[in-house]
């Protein structure tokens, strides 16, 4: 169960605390190389350390993936945050869903996270309720500003990452920023102006079309 860390808990030594950062930053490289599949033994080479400092900092992988969520969690938090309260309600939407697609696509580990261990519903639930007020008034300011379509609403977003990211995994080969064109596509139909939206990103090659549609064949799952 993932709780928010106790306010009344002494702070780590500087020592300890530059391990721990050193831990955590290894995990997120390797997570985002390999996904969830790396041990904790991986990880303490990774961070040049001892295999005893990693389990004394996370007894186990379990309290490192919680340490990491909540990491990830308060990165798109302050993204969203950020893109709420952009000057430019349609700058705050696009910015919004371009980073997120960004850090998605450099961070094979970050889907996993979420959705591939045996408390993931728990794990939707703590996003949806954290990121989810945060979304409505971004995409509430930027109705009233006449920028986006009054049939959008705040749960949209999501679900076109995650169209977006299924993309990105079957493309990834092939033509890495294809992504971006179905970005902009997606955009200029959210859109209350789509004149005013270029899709700038060229199509894919026809050559290739055959390879992407087969990689969207192929089971995708936790790495192992």
């Amino acid at each position: 169960m993932i709780t928010d860390p106790d306010p009344g808990a002494k702070p780590l030594r500087a020592d300890a605390e530059r391990n721990r950062r050193r831990i955590l930053d290894a995990a997120r490289n390797l997570f985002a190389q390999r996904g969830l599949g790396v041990t904790l033994n991986d990880i303490a080479h990774h961070a040049g350390v001892g295999v005893g400092t990693v389990y004394r900092r996370f007894p186990d992988k379990a309290d490192l993936i919680d340490s990491m969520f909540e990491e990830r969690l308060a990165e798109m938090e302050d993204l969203l945050r950020a893109s709420a309260d952009d000057p430019d309600p349609w700058h705050g939407i696009t910015t919004f869903l371009e980073q997120a697609l960004l850090l998605q696509a450099s961070d094979q580990g970050l889907r996993e996270l979420v959705t591939a261990m045996p408390d993931g519903l728990q794990r939707v639930g703590r996003v949806r309720a954290r990121l989810q007020p945060l979304a409505i008034r971004l995409v509430r300011r930027a109705q009233e500003a006449g920028q986006l379509r009054e049939d959008i609403v705040a749960t949209d977003l999501p679900l076109i990452q995650v169209m977006l990211r299924s993309l990105m995994d079957t493309a990834r080969d092939v033509a890495p920023e294809l992504w971006r064109r179905y970005l902009e596509i997606a955009l200029r139909g959210m859109s209350a102006d789509p004149a005013a939206i270029s899709v700038t990103t060229p199509p894919l090659a026809p050559k290739h079309i055959e390879r992407v549609m087969s990689a969207s064949k192929r089971p995708t799952g936790p790495s192992r």
